[in-house]
């Protein structure tokens, strides 16, 4: 067994709150160049014109040290929390919060959370809490990824709880549904994260999770990647295009993500992410 080694939750909130800030400032050089190649390829004048506009909206942000999107969403962290590690100095959770505040304030990122759902919804004023899932992995290392989750995009996804008859062209056909009914409404082309399997908690989180592969990578299982190119064709098949307005390039990519599931049951998740698929990472 290693040494523990001992990491002060202040570090942490640094971290955190340069992420915020990079991440909505700093569009991902995969996303950046899929979006070069779609423009390219899109056979839409007005798609491959909309594209344009992306693509000079993420350069203006980068140079300019602004937002890419108004909409600077709820601050969503994936954390690899290594089991050698010590975390000391604090609470965790409120370390995170904590850079999560200062990232909003300091970004200037428009503040998005709001409280009392159900009531009152009233802007807690500061982006927190965050929604941190967090996972214990050998080593003694701790990775932080933010991802930046809008509303619009969010407000699209959907959660499937199919029966297991339905098989891989039901799950294909809610996938489709899924796009189709969103419509212009997420700002494509989007990027489809896919999640099959688990509980009807844990499908989601897979389907988020799905959203952090890059975008031209292909998925190591041979069976899961056909399955993602038949997505991708079908839904870029749609001519919904960039920002609704026609075209063939109606998502960027799609990802899935898949363990075993009950055999009762078979629970599918979408989760759509606009076209500022905004996430970064740093390790501590």
């Amino acid at each position: 067994m290693g040494a523990i080694r001992e990491l002060d939750v202040r570090e942490v909130t640094a971290a955190v709150q340069e992420l915020c800030i990079t991440a909505n400032y700093d569009l991902p050089v995969d996303v950046y160049e899929a979006l070069k190649k779609a423009q390219g390829e899109e056979e839409s004048p007005v798609g491959a014109e909309v594209l344009g506009q992306l693509i000079e909206n993420a350069d203006i942000a980068a140079r300019d040290r602004v937002p890419i999107c108004q909409d600077t969403g709820l601050a969503v962290f994936f954390v690899d929390l290594g089991q050698d590690v010590h975390l000391v100095g604090g609470d965790f959770a409120a370390a995170v919060n904590e850079g999560v505040r200062q990232g909003y304030l300091d970004g200037y990122l428009r503040k998005s959370a709001a409280e009392e759902p159900a009531h009152a919804r009233r802007n807690t004023k500061d982006n927190t809490p965050a929604i941190v899932h967090t996972s214990i992995v050998p080593g003694d290392k701790v990775q932080i990824t933010m991802m930046a989750k809008g509303g619009g995009a969010e407000n699209m996804s959907s959660l499937n709880m199919l029966k297991p008859s339905q098989g891989w062209a039901g799950m294909s056909q809610a996938v489709v549904d899924t796009v189709s009914r969103a419509g212009s409404n997420p700002c494509p082309p989007v990027v489809i994260g896919v999640g099959i399997g688990g509980t009807i908690d844990m499908v989601t989180v897979l389907a988020k999770k799905a959203l952090l592969r890059e975008i031209g990578s292909v998925h190591p299982d041979p069976r899961i990647a056909e399955m993602e190119a038949e997505l991708l064709a079908r839904i870029n098949a749609l001519g919904i295009g960039p920002q609704g307005l026609g075209g063939r390039t109606t998502a960027l990519a799609v990802f899935i993500e898949e363990m075993p599931c009950h055999i009762a049951s078979m629970p599918m998740a979408v989760n759509v992410q606009c076209h500022a698929q905004r996430h970064t990472s740093v390790t501590l």
